[in-house]
């Protein structure tokens, strides 16, 4: 992959990483065989819905992906797995320590996550697992919603092998209405590593 095939780097994007890393996650991807389409938006604070999620090799690309942009994405995982250096690792990689047992859930600990943080891109996927399911979760629209954040939405096009940055919605207020024009656009327009599981 060649730089001139790079998204160019927005100023407000919150960043990690060195020269390095940013070849290492090129190269890399290169080798797979896999590219990236579309523009970065200039936003400090988003969520970012990346789909079809079908394997555990979107794991692997997305990592890639971030390596070779130096933008950093921040996902959650719960606080039981923060232990010891798997719990060392999870941060530094970028996962938050979500405590499911907390009043009110996950949503207010990233509403004020969002708010306690300068440049926060926040990243999910909207099915929840890689196995097929027939609808997807809305958590991540009512964290947008509260936030006042819009959502990024990345799309996984595997039959092109290509990562494909696509827009950037604002949120509705309407969860269950909204989730189901996302899921509809991203499955008309995307198609994931297994499609079985799309």
């Amino acid at each position: 992959m060649a730089d001139n095939q790079l998204p160019s780097i927005p100023a407000s994007m919150p960043s990690q990483g060195n020269a390095f890393t940013r070849w290492l996650g090129r190269t890399i991807l290169r080798l797979l065989g896999w590219t990236m389409s579309g523009n970065l938006p200039d936003q400090k604070k988003l969520m970012v819905a990346a789909a079809p999620h079908t394997s555990n090799w979107d794991f692997i690309l997305g990592s890639c992906v971030m390596l070779a942009l130096g933008v950093r994405v921040t996902f959650m995982m719960k606080q039981e797995a923060f232990k010891g250096p798997v719990g060392y690792l999870a941060r530094k990689i970028g996962f938050i320590a979500i405590d499911r047992s907390r009043p009110g859930g996950v949503v207010p600990q990233m509403v004020q996550w969002f708010h306690e943080h300068d440049k926060v891109w926040i990243g999910v996927t909207p099915e929840g697992t890689r196995s097929k399911v027939k609808q997807w979760k809305t958590g991540f629209l009512r964290i947008a919603y509260e936030a006042k954040v819009p959502i990024f939405l990345v799309g996984i096009n595997a039959p092109k092998k290509q990562i494909c940055f696509d827009q950037v919605i604002e949120t509705s207020g309407d969860h269950d209405q909204q989730i189901e024009e996302i899921r509809s656009y991203m499955m008309e327009h995307f198609r994931g590593i297994v499609p079985s599981n799309q």
